[in-house]
C-alpha cells in the first residue's frame, strides 16, 4: 500500500507491504471550524469558567500574551488579532502590550522567522520579545513547589497586570498533553527550573508520558507554578490533520484545558489490537521535524504499540541537523547508552537537553530505531544508537528479515500528533 508520511513541508510517499500492514493510525476526520476568526472572538467573549477577556482587561494598564515558538504549528495569525483587539478596546494601550515567545530553551525567533510566526503587521506594530532561559537577569524567583523545585519565571510576564497564554493541545511525551499551562514551564521558565522539571526524578515516573494527566508529576508541578506566577486567561485550540482549527478552548487554565484534553483525546486517539513488530512513523513534518532533537517525540509516541525488542522506523527531515550544540555533542559522543543512563542519575551530572536524550534512551531500551533523514548521515549518529537507512522501504526490508515475512506493521503518518495505544 502507498502511504504518505508527514515529512518536511511536502510529505513523503512510502510503500508498505499489504500482507504485513495491520493498521494505519490516524486522527478522526473532523471538519474545520468554518469561520475561525469569528469563532475565536466569540470564545473570548464567552469563555469556559471565566469572565470574558474584555472584562478581565478593564482597568488593567498592561498585558502579556504568551505564544509558542516556531517549532509549534499554532495559528497565531488567527489567535492574536482578536486578543489584541479585545485588550485595546478595553483600554490597554498598544505600547503596554507585550507578546512573549515561549522559547523554553530553544533558540530565539528573529527576523523573517518572527514575521512567519506572527505576521508582518503584528511584528511591526507590537512589542514582540523572545524568552531567554539562560539570562538570569530576565527571571524572577517565586519560591519552591511542594516537590522542592525552585521556580524562576520570565519577569516581563510576571510584571504584566493581565497574563494570557495561547497554544494548541496535542499529546506530549512528558506532560501528557500540551497546552497553555506548558507555556509557563518550560516555555518562559529559567534553565534552572527547566532542568529540574526535565530531570530523571520527573521523567522516569511512569505517568510522565503521552496521554496521561492524572498522577503525572510534570503536569502537577506546572499547575503549582501557574498558581505562583498567575494566569488570567488561556486560549488553546485543537487542530485536524490539515492543521485547521477544529476546537477552541478559552478561559480558565484548569477547566478550559480539561475540556480541551477530553476533545483532543477523542480526536487524535487510535489503537491497534495488540503490539506490533514494526512501527513506521514520522516526526509530524515541518516545523517539528527540523531537528533530530524534536524527532524523538515521534519515537516515544510509537512506544505503546511496538513489541519489546521490536523496531521503530521513523522519517524525519532534520534539515537543521541534530539540534542544539549540547544535545548534538551528547548524540555524537555517546557510544554506550547504558553509560549515559548511569550518568544521568548522578547529582553532579547535567547537560543541557539531556532530557530529550533520556527520552531516546527509553525508546532504545524497548526497540531498535531506523531513521530515514535527508538532513543527517551515518557520521552524525553512532551506529550503536540507531541505524540510518537510505529509505523507509529499505528499513522495512531490514526489519522483515529480522522478524520474518509475516511480521506485523503499523503506520502512524502524523507521528506524535496521534495518540497511539493498544486497545484494552
Amino acid at each position: 500500500m502507498k502511504l504518505k508520511l508527514d515529512f518536511g513541508s511536502d510529505g513523503l510517499w512510502i510503500e508498505v507491504p499489504d500482507k504485513n500492514l495491520v493498521k494505519v493510525l490516524a486522527m478522526k476526520k473532523t471538519e474545520p471550524i468554518t469561520n475561525p476568526n469569528e469563532a475565536v472572538a466569540k470564545a473570548l467573549e464567552n469563555p469556559i469558567a471565566s469572565d470574558s477577556l474584555a472584562d478581565l482587561a478593564k482597568g488593567k494598564e498592561s498585558a502579556c500574551v504568551v505564544i509558542c515558538d516556531i517549532t509549534r504549528p499554532v495559528p497565531n495569525k488567527i489567535l492574536l488579532p482578536p486578543i489584541l483587539d479585545a485588550l485595546e478596546k478595553s483600554g490597554i494601550k498598544r505600547e503596554k502590550i507585550t507578546i512573549l515567545i515561549a522559547t523554553g530553551i530553544h533558540r530565539p525567533n528573529l527576523g523573517d522567522e518572527l514575521i512567519q510566526l506572527v505576521g508582518e503587521e503584528i511584528a511591526s506594530k507590537y512589542n514582540v520579545v523572545n524568552h531567554y532561559a539562560k539570562r538570569k537577569e530576565d527571571q524572577t524567583y517565586l519560591g519552591k513547589t511542594s516537590r522542592n523545585t525552585e521556580v524562576f519565571i520570565n519577569s516581563d510576564y510576571l510584571n504584566a497586570d493581565l497574563k494570557i497564554t495561547t497554544g494548541f493541545i496535542e499529546p506530549h511525551l512528558m506532560a501528557g498533553f500540551s497546552g497553555g499551562r506548558k507555556l509557563i514551564c518550560p516555555g518562559i521558565a529559567s534553565l534552572e527550573t527547566v532542568k529540574v522539571m526535565h530531570s530523571p526524578k520527573i521523567l522516569e515516573h511512569p505517568n510522565a508520558r503521552e496521554g496521561v494527566i492524572e498522577g503525572n508529576p510534570f503536569h502537577e508541578e506546572v499547575i503549582e507554578m501557574i498558581k505562583m506566577a498567575g494566569m488570567d486567561f488561556m486560549l488553546n485550540v485543537a487542530l485536524n490533520e490539515n492543521r485547521n482549527i477544529v476546537g477552541i478552548f478559552a478561559g480558565d487554565y484548569i477547566e478550559a484545558h480539561k475540556q480541551g484534553v477530553v476533545f483532543v483525546r477523542d480526536h487524535v486517539g487510535d489503537s491497534v489490537p495488540e503490539p506490533v513488530d514494526i512501527v513506521v512513523t514520522s516526526s509530524a513534518g515541518a516545523p517539528l521535524d527540523a531537528t533530530f532533537y524534536q524527532s524523538v517525540k515521534g519515537m516515544t509516541a510509537a512506544l505503546p504499540i511496538v513489541k519489546q525488542s521490536g523496531t521503530i522506523i521513523i522519517a524525519a527531515e532534520c534539515k537543521e541537523g541534530l539540534g542544539g550544540p549540547e544535545f548534538s555533542q551528547l548524540v555524537r559522543e555517546t557510544e554506550d547508552m547504558d553509560v549515559f543512563r548511569k550518568n544521568m542519575i548522578r547529582d553532579d551530572y547535567f547537560v543541557v537537553d539531556q532530557w530529550q536524550f533520556e527520552e531516546l534512551a527509553k525508546v532504545l531500551k524497548k526497540a531498535d530505531v531506523y531513521l530515514y533523514s535527508t538532513g543527517l548521515s551515518g557520521e552524525d549518529i553512532p551506529k550503536s544508537l540507531l541505524t540510518i537507512v537510505e529509505s523507509v522501504e529499505a528499513g522495512i526490508e531490514m526489519a522483515l528479515k529480522k522478524y520474518g515475512e509475516n511480521a506485523k506493521i503499523a503506520v502512524i503518518p502524523k507521528g506524535p500528533y496521534v495518540l497511539a495505544e493498544v486497545k484494552k
